[in-house]
């Protein structure tokens, strides 16, 4: 294949004042691939909820604030147009589609990485912070470590799954939960929880209770959900006792065997906590924002009396992203998602601050 022409200019979407909901489409040079990597012309990127909480400062984990100027994104979708020196080697070719994820690059030889956890890689590059990310029309990516696209999958559908997708899959593996055994999802009906139910579902064969706002109702059946449970219609005020009372009921009257907490708040942990039946394992994806508070559920004596386990669950390895992919290259999976401009995203995000965004939005980045 003849090497396609390469701009010298692109647009990128920045945000201009982290901090506050606001981005800028500017225009950047395009980067130049240095050892082991390649130039991918993006055509799809994927918006995620950590990056409105990268963009607003809202995450206090993280080391260091947000700078602006900070290209955001982490899901990006497109095809390789120039090999650096040395990336020919990894068997890619020009034009092949490929997606850059969360960890953009992971040295593969540090413990974690040794260990199949690539997202705990001591010396890992996050795409979107402090590194540029996906909001652009041409970025660099390692070629050992970016994520082949399946050809049977659009690369509008492929974008989700590089972050949503891949982060769910690798949490339901971590809940333990069998075949024909029990799981809640909490946030069922948002961007990671409705591509949960799913994956549980349809491609784990896991029987689902998704909870969420009553206005998510039919996207979370739609999903493959068993029941549905509305948290508007119980109490905020009995720390998560009649919700979970309600979900036990519906689990065998025991409870589930895992619950993953897709959702950023508090509350939900509080109360997913106590949906597990005995031995059962909570997986905690969501970040709550602002300040870091404990899982108000959590006392020792009802951990040790049930035997439960609380895990984290950090993006997934470079295995699972390519399972993933072929979850949904087979149709098992499909995002609900819709497509925006480049110069949408900073009403996106007011969305996401509302709490009113259901699914995914992808910004078509042509």
């Amino acid at each position: 294949m003849a090497a396609p022409e390469i701009p010298q200019k692109q647009k990128a979407i920045v945000y201009d004042n982290p901090g506050t909901v606001s981005t800028k489409v500017v225009e950047i040079d395009v980067p130049e691939p240095g050892p082991g990597e390649v130039l991918i012309n993006l055509t799809h990127s994927g918006v995620c909820h950590s990056d409105y909480g990268i963009m607003a400062n809202n995450w206090k984990m993280l080391p260091y604030p947000t700078q602006p100027g900070q290209i955001g994104g982490h899901e990006g979708v497109g095809k390789i147009v120039k090999f650096g020196p040395g990336a020919e080697a990894s068997g890619l070719k020009l034009g092949d589609r490929v997606g850059i994820k969360w960890i953009a690059s992971a040295c593969g030889n540090c413990q974690p990485c040794q260990a199949g956890s690539d997202g705990l890689c001591f010396s890992q590059k996050v795409s979107g912070y402090y590194a540029p990310g996906t909001f652009q029309q041409y970025a660099l990516g390692p070629a050992n470590y970016v994520t082949p696209i399946p050809d049977g999958l659009a690369s509008d559908e492929a974008a989700p799954m590089l972050c949503a997708g891949v982060t769910v899959y690798a949490a339901l593996k971590r809940s333990n939960a069998r075949p024909g055994q029990w799981v809640a999802i909490s946030g069922a009906g948002g961007g990671l929880g409705h591509i949960a139910v799913q994956l549980a579902a349809k491609g784990m064969g896991l029987r689902v209770i998704g909870v969420d706002h009553g206005s998510k109702e039919e996207l979370v059946k739609a999903s493959g959900a068993e029941h549905f449970v509305d948290i508007t219609k119980f109490p905020s005020d009995d720390n998560g006792a009649a919700i979970a009372a309600h979900v036990k009921s519906l689990a065998d009257g025991l409870g589930v065997h895992g619950a993953i907490v897709c959702t950023a708040a508090n509350a939900a942990y509080a109360q997913s906590l106590q949906f597990l039946r005995f031995n059962g394992t909570l997986v905690c994806v969501g970040i709550p924002e602002n300040e870091p508070k404990p899982i108000a559920s959590a006392f020792p004596a009802s951990m040790i009396s049930h035997h439960y386990t609380i895990t984290g669950s950090a993006v997934g390895n470079r295995r699972e992203a390519i399972e993933t992919m072929e979850f949904a290259a087979r149709g098992v999976v499909k995002t609900h998602f819709r497509t925006e401009k480049m110069d949408a995203l900073t009403g996106v995000f007011q969305e996401m601050e509302k709490g009113a965004l259901q699914g995914r939005v992808v910004l078509d980045l042509s």
